[in-house]
């Protein structure tokens, strides 16, 4: 039935292979997704179907999909236009499944940014072995980037993992706050910080007292960096930030 999710019932492992992903499955042939829902949702997938494309374009106002299984000849809205919409405002993958096989219809999709391209008739298995794919590449694609470990700035180099600073390759001493306070402001270069967004940050509290203790800090930071003291920047009035652009 259009609109309608696969149920976690009829996959092997329940609720927990929902979290393969999620596939919208947009053709008007009530067979064509009957197929499609068969195999995708046996293999982990929550599956959600439209019947044409005004529907689907509602759908994917709503949570987000790994994966869109898209025809192109449907009544209301068609797939070349469901196509450009989601174009307009998302990188989803989008898989086009349809009976048109010419190489213009083929070219057309590509231009619009479809992923993928699939004639009917299809084999299922080949279908979920495509959409597997597109899903693997969309996560990806979508996984937060790891920390840095090292921050690297003109003479200055920054260990995060092993916590130590270094100036023109020679290792600096300092005390775990002063570099907390150092690689706070380093990760953010440019963005300025009041002295009581620093407190709370670096120092782990809401300070309602004197802040002098971070231009304190700050002062013996600046020592430590030597001839690279003015990317520790001071904003009157403010706070400061991290400029590694500062002249000379």
């Amino acid at each position: 039935m259009a609109g309608s999710i696969g149920s976690a019932g009829t996959q092997p492992g329940g609720a927990a292979a929902a979290a393969k992903g999620r596939v919208l499955v947009v053709d008007d042939q009530a067979e064509i997704r009957e197929i499609v829902r068969g195999y995708v949702a046996a293999d982990g997938f929550e599956v959600v179907e439209a019947e044409d494309g005004a529907q689907a374009l509602d759908l994917l106002r709503g949570p987000a999909f790994d994966v869109v299984v898209l025809d192109v000849m449907m009544p209301r809205i068609d797939g070349w236009t469901v196509c450009r919409e989601i174009r307009r405002t998302s990188k989803v993958p989008v898989l086009m499944l349809t009976a048109r096989g010419e190489e213009y219809d083929k070219i057309l999709a590509f231009e619009l940014g479809v992923d993928d391209y699939v004639v009917k008739p299809f084999s299922p298995r080949e279908l979920l072995a495509r959409i597997r794919v597109l899903a693997r590449r969309h996560a990806e694609s979508v996984r937060p980037a790891a920390p840095p470990e090292r921050l690297e700035f003109p003479g200055v180099s920054i260990d995060l993992a092993g916590r130590t600073l270094s100036i023109d390759g020679a290792p600096v001493p300092c005390t775990n706050r002063e570099f907390d306070l150092l690689a706070h402001l380093a990760a953010h270069p440019g963005r300025v910080h009041s002295r009581a967004q620093l407190l709370e940050t670096v120092w782990g509290y809401e300070f309602t007292g004197d802040t002098r203790t971070v231009d304190t800090h700050v002062k013996t930071l600046r020592e430590h960096l030597g001839p690279y003291r003015r990317y520790l920047a001071t904003v009157w009035s403010v706070g400061y930030k991290f400029d590694p652009e500062a002249p000379p």
